[in-house]
């Protein structure tokens, strides 16, 4: 992959001990919402939630802990899972405090809404490339404030004004004298002192590591393979399970013979609950083998019989004739042709590298967790409810994730390990196989919209409309997120707010439900990802049917919008946009604004006659706003951009008899490397409110892919997965 970057103007200490910290706000699964939010300020939980951390000699708010030998340590309130939040976090703190990156130490966050909830999801949650847009003022205000005190405190022991000293790498000097302390030496001190209130923040033009490519803090351990991921916790007296759940949604688990599986050197026991079984060993290898051994009966359920086309005709039937809630709706449809065009999109897997696992021990006062998590509290709130335990009684350890796409946002891997880790006295973990995390992953949903246009003389819209019917994630996730109306606001994002000046719209959005048993959740990309893919497929047809390039007929809509225009214009130079192209190859324009950011991706593909797609090329624009880790943007688009075009290629989860067809890479399978093109990255540096980057490459993928394929061969790709039948010998470039 390239690695280019333009700037282009525009105006570990040990797990936390958290036992008897108190989860203020909890989830469970009722319309509730979580109040928390972080703040740099002091609260009533922190001296809590120090005295459980060890009690440092400095600890100002949630975040900064300074200990008498001068050691800094970030409590991270967001989870780690490859998005290099931590390298990010720890940036926006050390601009502040006036360290280096490698002066801080980061520890995993106890799980806390009153401490750690995040502001734009009301609550402990990682997702929705909300980290940096939650935290950016947040986490520099807490190392301000912290600098405040610690300087105050110097100051006075020196009787000087605090005016008169200057920080460098956690070293106060007094510069007239050149007298020095250590953040260490004044840490007692400044702790006594009282929050200063507001605190002024260097401006842009002072910063010394923000907007810098800086390298992870992380990479050198993961290289190594040292840092341990939720698959890699150990504790003494552990024992390791395997399990396996009824395959077909809502079915459970009647009886099972375990004659031949107790038979295996290295089982311990055999478990069950009321949906699944666990096989529980002395290692994982005896417990899988086992589990093949083992003869289970099943209860099928009512959704014996469900097949993937019974639910896209449930969906196109809602579609056509359900209860429609409006989503947005400027103007009216004015008289002329109407353009129409159907769209279809699948349900998708989350498939991370790491498959889903927790460690738990459970015990009569107590219930300790060790697991990869996006939503501690919520693992938390659930773990106590299984047990009867108070909240108070269950610590959740977090780990590093290997993946969580939103997968993680989900509770039932661990619940499902408290209710096994409650029948036994030893710690147990649970270790879910490939096939049992594919086979019972809680699906990104399928859509089905019809969407339309009306376009005046030079063929450009003057009314757009777009009517989606999907299941909803947040109706169920958390129902108390929906607009009073009913709506779902996640699944017109991106449509309703898009980026083009277009007089006159209609959105609206038909809720269908799937069967019960067979849930839906957040992928990697969310809402944007479907419209995006709609939107931007649909505007490419319209461009090509008023026989004009899809760029220009862009630019003609963004005159309003100057952010958006100039990342368009700056993919289209680095990509040579306009430039003659051999047969069969193509290039595919697409531009959103997902997740508060600006992006325009430009794919080029060859499609060889038997109608394989081959990546030649992409190039990426984004202005995500003011940029803090330049090197960790790069990378996120890189990587989500294939994961984006992954899913485009190869990815749907099909449903036979009740259950999910995909088990392994080996039908579920992953874009590799000799299939990766070339990836360039343009970051637009400028001093706008951070907006989110970690699902931004994934929403944009597939519309330019799509559009790309289309000016290679001119078939116009309304569903995916790509079909590559549909694309063998289909003609010349169009």
């Amino acid at each position: 992959m390239s690695h280019v970057i333009d700037t282009v103007s525009t105006g570990r200490r040990q797990l936390l001990k958290a036992a008897g910290l108190s989860v203020a706000f909890v989830w469970l699964a009722t319309p509730k919402t979580a109040l928390g939010a972080v703040t740099p300020h002091r609260q009533p939980g922190d001296a809590r939630a120090a005295a459980a951390d060890g009690a440092p000699a400095f600890a100002p708010n949630a975040f900064v802990r300074i200990d008498a030998s001068g050691a800094i340590r970030l409590v991270m309130p967001m989870v780690e899972m490859g998005q290099a939040i931590y390298t990010g976090s720890c940036m926006l703190l050390a601009e502040e405090l006036d360290v280096g990156l490698d002066q801080i130490q980061v520890e995993h966050a106890p799980a806390s809404d009153e401490l750690y909830g995040m502001k734009l999801l009301k609550g402990q949650i990682t997702g929705g490339s909300t980290s940096t847009r939650s935290t950016f003022t947040e986490l520099r205000t807490a190392g301000a404030i912290a600098r405040t005190l610690l300087v105050s405190a110097a100051a006075a022991k020196w009787k000087v004004a605090p005016g008169d000293c200057v920080v460098e790498r956690g070293m106060i000097r007094h510069q007239a004298s050149g007298r020095t302390l250590t953040y260490g030496q004044v840490a007692a001190a400044a702790s006594r002192l009282p929050d200063p209130g507001n605190v002024k923040l260097k401006s842009p033009g002072e910063f010394r590591l923000i907007g810098k490519p800086m390298a992870r803090l992380d990479s050198a351990d993961k290289v190594a393979g040292t840092t341990k991921f939720g698959i890699d916790v150990s504790v003494p007296g552990m024992r390791v399970a395997t399990v396996k759940a009824c395959p077909t949604f809502g079915g459970r688990l009647v009886k099972f013979d375990d004659r031949a599986t107790r038979a295996v050197p290295g089982v311990i026991d055999v478990l069950r609950i009321a949906n699944a079984v666990a096989v529980v060993a002395v290692h994982f290898g005896a417990a899988k083998r086992g589990m093949e051994l083992l003869d289970i009966e099943w209860d099928r359920g009512a959704n014996a019989r469900l097949t993937t086309r019974d639910l896209r005709a449930g969906l196109a039937a809602s579609q056509a004739s359900g209860k429609a809630i409006v989503g947005r709706e400027a103007g009216t449809r004015p008289q002329g042709e109407l353009i129409e065009a159907t769209y279809k999109l699948p349900m998708l897997a989350h498939a991370t590298m790491e498959p889903l696992n927790a460690t738990v021990h459970v015990t009569a006062d107590r219930c300790e967790i060790w697991a990869g998590t996006q939503v501690p509290t919520r693992v938390v709130a659930n773990a106590a409810k299984i047990t009867g335990l108070a909240v108070e009684q269950v610590v959740l350890h977090p780990q590093y994730l290997g993946g969580g796409f939103g997968r993680r946002l989900e509770s039932d891997y661990v619940d499902q390990a408290v209710m096994f880790a409650k029948l036994v006295k030893y710690p147990l973990k649970i270790i879910w196989t490939r096939e049992e995390d594919i086979g019972h992953d809680i699906v990104r949903p399928m859509y089905h919209d019809v969407i339309s246009a009306v376009v005046d003389a030079k063929g450009m819209p003057v009314w757009y409309g777009d009517r989606i019917c999907s299941a909803t994630v947040l109706g169920r996730w958390r129902p108390g997120g929906m607009r009073p109306n009913g709506l779902d606001g996640d699944a017109i994002e991106c449509v309703a707010d898009m980026p083009y000046a277009i007089p006159n719209m209609k959105v609206e959005w038909v809720r269908h439900d799937m069967p019960p048993g067979l849930l839906v959740g957040w992928w990697r990309g969310v809402g944007a990802l479907h419209n995006l893919f709609i939107v931007e497929s649909f505007f490419d047809e319209l461009a090509h049917r008023a026989k004009t390039d899809p760029v220009a007929w862009r630019r003609a809509l963004l005159r309003h919008n100057p952010r958006a225009s100039a990342v368009l214009d700056l993919a289209a130079a680095k990509m040579g946009w306009g430039a003659a192209l051999p047969p069969r190859v193509g290039r595919g324009v697409a531009l959103g604004e997902p997740f508060g950011s600006k992006v325009c991706a430009m794919v080029e593909v060859e499609v060889t006659p038997a109608g394989d797609v081959r990546l030649r090329r992409a190039v990426v624009a984004v202005d995500c706003g003011i940029p803090v880790n330049t090197g960790s943007i790069e990378a996120q688009i890189q990587g989500g951009l294939l994961f984006g075009l992954s899913a485009a290629l190869f990815n749907e989860v099909t449903i036979a008899n009740g259950a999910i067809e995909q088990s392994n890479f080996n039908d579920y399978r992953m874009i590799r490397m000799n299939e990766t093109p070339d990836v360039e990255v343009h970051i637009v540096h400028n001093t706008e409110a951070p907006g989110g980057i970690g699902e931004v490459g994934t929403a944009i993928a597939a519309p330019a892919l799509a559009n790309a394929i289309f000016a290679a061969t001119g078939v116009r790709l309304r569903e995916l997965p790509i079909r590559r039948e549909l694309l063998a010998q289909k003609g010349s470039k169009a």
